[in-house]
Parts: C-alpha cells; structure tokens; sequence
C-alpha cells in the first residue's frame, strides 16, 4: 500500500492540531484555575460541581434561617427573663403585704401602686415585639400580644407554632405564646396580669386573700421559668445546628474545589510537557515534510 506525501501531511498536521490544542487547553486551565469551563470538559464533573452549588444554596438558607431564629430566641429569653425579676418583684411585695402587724396602711397603699405599676410594666414585656411582630402573639402579624386591660389578642398555640428549618430533616420551633409564658394556670383561671392586678387591690381591700394570692404567683413563676428553660434548650438546638451548618459550608466548598479547581504545580509541570512534545512534534514534522516544487511555485 502507497502512502501519498498528502496522507502524510494530513496525519502530521492532525497530530500537531492535537497538541496543539492540549496546549491550549492547559493555558486555559492555568489561567482560570478551574479544570471545567464548559460541561463538555467533563460531563460527570459538572453534574456534580451542581450538585454541590444547589446544596450550597440550600445550606446558606439554612444559615439565615439560623440566623434569624437565634436572634427571636435571645428575644424572647431577654424577655422572659426582665418578667421573671419583675414577678419575683411583686411576690417579695406580696410577702411584705402579708405582715398585717408591721405594715402601715400608708406602706400599703406605697405597695399597692408599685404593685399596680409592675403589671404595666409586665404588659409592656409581653408586648415586646421583633421585626414589627409579637414575640408572645404566635402567628400573629400583629405587633402587640395583649390589649391595655390584659386581653390576649394574639393567636392561640396551633401546632408547631413558630418555626425555623436548619436542616433538611430538622425543623425548630423559636415562639413561646402568651398564654404559654403568662397563664391562665388552668382553665378559668386567672392569667399573670389578671393575678398581679387582684393582688395590688386585694393588698388595700382584703389582705387576707394574698396567701391564696401568692400560691397563685408561684404557679405563674414556675410557668415563666419553665418557658425560659424551654427557649433554653432550643437556644442550645439552634447553636448546634448553626455549627454543624457551618462545617457543612466548609465541606462543601471543600468538595467543590476538589471537583473545578486544577491543581496548579501538576497542571504547569503538564503543560511544560505538551509544550515540549509540541515543539518536538514540529520540528519531526519539518523534517518528514519537505518543501516541494509546488511549493514554490505557490
């Protein structure tokens, strides 16, 4: 079988379009530093470099959802918290009002309106709000949980209540409503401010009902702790999930290098290589090519 000079010449100049081209491509490489730019680079590398990106964009919603979450939460311990000292307020009042022998009717009229203060001020705390809404009225979109005279005008505990997702498999309540935190104990009974407003007039008027009073305050300290011990422990949850969010971030940023970034000392000793098989190509060629007459007649 004859080989032509034409055959020759397509086969070298093929070979040297090739390593040509290798060439290139390493260029091109080394100066994005990315192994893919375009999905036919790598057909499998690119499917996963998305799949990556998509669990990244799920992850930094989960970061904000965090977020946002620990910021309602530290919220609503603050204010359960300032309503603890303010009830331990009016208890050590009561206790004082319960000394009939030791107390002036001047000192319990003084004790009956700091007592009556304090429950505008305990409305005021369950009225705290976030972003324009009610820390305590559920899913309210109101901005006030209570009315002026004590009415709760939020929305009653419904399911779940107030969550946040951290994860694709966890979810975390961050509301505590107000009949959770502020009463009433049990049905028909009294909530907080409804108690704390008996006890300022049964202070001046009938004395003798504060220890019925003060057994009733105790139950209503004991509901506040027990709400603050909950937003406690899901407090805890969301800064848990916020770290393992954040090692997730970095994982994944890690694998999405693995699969798009080059490795830069063997992609630059590559591209040394191919440059020198390219150059040896082309003086091979040379060599094996030779000038004819159509050449210069051309």
């Amino acid at each position: 079988m004859r080989i032509t000079h034409r055959a020759v010449t397509q086969t070298a100049l093929l070979g040297l379009n090739n390593n040509l081209s290798s060439v290139a491509k390493l260029q091109q490489q080394l100066t994005s530093g990315k192994l893919i730019s375009a999905p036919s680079d790598s057909p499998t590398g690119a499917n996963k470099a998305l799949q990556i990106r998509q669990d990244q964009s799920a992850v930094q919603q989960f970061a904000k959802n965090t977020t946002d979450g620990q910021s309602w939460l530290d919220a609503t311990d603050t204010a359960l918290t300032t309503a603890i000292g303010q009830v331990q307020r009016v208890r050590a009042l009561t206790v004082q009002a319960l000394n009939d022998g030791a107390v002036s009717t001047d000192a319990q009229r003084a004790i009956a309106v700091e007592v009556a203060a304090l429950r505008e001020s305990l409305l005021g705390v369950a009225n705290s709000s976030i972003n324009d809404r009610a820390l305590f009225g559920g899913v309210t979109q109101g901005s006030s949980a209570y009315a002026s005279d004590g009415t709760y005008v939020g929305a009653p505990p419904v399911g779940e209540g107030i969550t946040r997702r951290v994860s694709n498999a966890d979810r975390i309540r961050i509301d505590v409503t107000g009949p959770e935190a502020f009463g009433p104990a049990s049905p028909g009974g009294l909530d907080l401010f409804a108690l704390v407003g008996k006890i300022a007039t049964d202070v001046e008027t009938a004395p003798g009902s504060l220890s019925g009073d003060l057994e009733a305050l105790d139950v209503a300290l004991d509901r506040l702790l027990g709400a603050t011990a909950s937003v406690g422990a899901r407090s805890a949850r969301m800064e848990a999930a916020g770290q393992v969010n954040t090692d997730l971030q970095l994982t994944l940023a890690s694998q999405l290098v693995n699969v798009e970034d080059i490795d830069l000392a063997k992609t630059i000793m590559e591209l040394n290589q191919t440059e020198v098989g390219y150059k040896a190509a082309l003086q091979a060629t040379a060599q094996v090519i030779q000038p004819t007459l159509v050449d210069f007649l051309a």
